[in-house]
């Protein structure tokens, strides 16, 4: 390696001698706080701020998202393998929420996090939040954190509501969305729902890829499943695809309603979701004692509080595999 006083310049062609060297050494740190400051930013294409404190879809990459893995280096081979296998079924699960529930998608995220990854060849399930514009500055910024964190947000252009046309705006984007890279299966949940993803994904192996309709059938008159809970249900991108080019459903304003019911109306009419499939009794609501929980579990709604989660979690014995450590004691 040569030094300063046998030669007057390195390798490189940059001047060797210490009157030039230490103006380059100061810039080191402002080099680095560049790094700090813009390579996040880089990153982060999956959202924009449009104006101050408002945080709304700039349209995302197919390979955004949260993925059903386990954490540490599974995670890793997790993805290395699913670049190179083709798995049977894709499946985007959306599960709506609002801005300032933080604590309940952290538990929501956990309760993905900790169950028994799916193998690769099976099936890609990919988890996102989904949101009306984000306009209040603070939750702007903190959820523009939790999107840069985990990748699993999905804002989409309306505003926040429940049942005056969230779902039909996240059924109608989607397709637009992951257009190069399209899912088999669409699926619309709630944060207080616990979803069992090797449990539905097991359902859906063996079902149609088109015409799909699947969830909680609730009967209306002579029809034994006229729509499904929204709780959770499940279409294929067909149909998720059908309602975001129905001009009719816009055009008579038949978004503003039960969400659920809705959808159901939507397909009726339309002759869509033929193929319907109710998984009663392994979907069900959690009654007030919380002592109805199922072994073949599917899904599980009105987790309300985190009472309800803890009593979920303790069923499922979703903490089994904890480690011993004298970092910590739990009765």
């Amino acid at each position: 390696m040569k030094t300063a006083s046998s030669s007057s310049s390195s390798s490189h062609g940059f001047p060797a001698t210490a009157s030039l060297c230490t103006p380059y050494l100061l810039l080191v740190p402002l080099g680095l706080l560049a790094v700090v400051l813009v390579v996040p930013s880089l990153g982060s294409s999956h959202v924009r701020s449009d104006g101050l404190g408002v945080l709304c879809r700039a349209g995302p990459s197919a390979a955004d998202g949260y993925l059903v893995t386990p954490g540490g280096d599974a995670a890793s081979a997790a993805a290395e393998t699913k670049a190179v296998v083709r798995p049977e079924l894709r499946l985007l699960v959306g599960v709506l929420t609002t801005p300032k529930r933080y604590e309940r998608r952290n538990i929501v995220r956990l309760a993905y996090a900790l169950q028994p990854a799916v193998p690769p060849g099976v099936a890609q399930v990919d988890v996102r939040f989904v949101f009306c514009c984000v306009a209040d500055p603070v939750d702007a910024q903190l959820v523009a954190l939790e999107a840069a964190r985990h990748g699993d947000i999905l804002v989409l252009n309306c505003t926040e509501n429940m049942n005056d046309g969230k779902t039909h705006e996240y059924l109608s984007s989607v397709p637009r969305m992951f257009a190069s890279s399209p899912y088999d299966y669409v699926m619309k949940t709630d944060d207080d729902t616990y979803l069992r993803v090797a449990a539905l994904v097991d359902e859906l192996r063996h079902k149609p890829r088109d015409d799909v309709y699947l969830g909680y059938g609730f009967a209306v008159g002579d029809d034994p499943m006229q729509f499904m809970h929204g709780m959770g249900y499940v279409v294929s991108w067909d149909v998720a695809t059908w309602v975001s080019t129905n001009e009719d459903i816009l055009r008579y304003n038949d978004t503003h309603g039960p969400e659920d019911l809705l959808v159901g109306k939507w397909l009726n009419i339309g002759r869509r979701g033929k193929n319907r499939y109710s998984l009663r009794p392994r979907m069900y609501d959690l009654n007030w004692d919380m002592d109805n929980f199922r072994p073949d579990t599917v899904l599980v709604h009105m987790l309300k509080d985190n009472r309800r989660w803890a009593a979920a979690f303790r069923y499922f014995n979703v903490t089994a595999g904890l480690q011993p450590s004298n970092l910590y004691h739990f009765p």
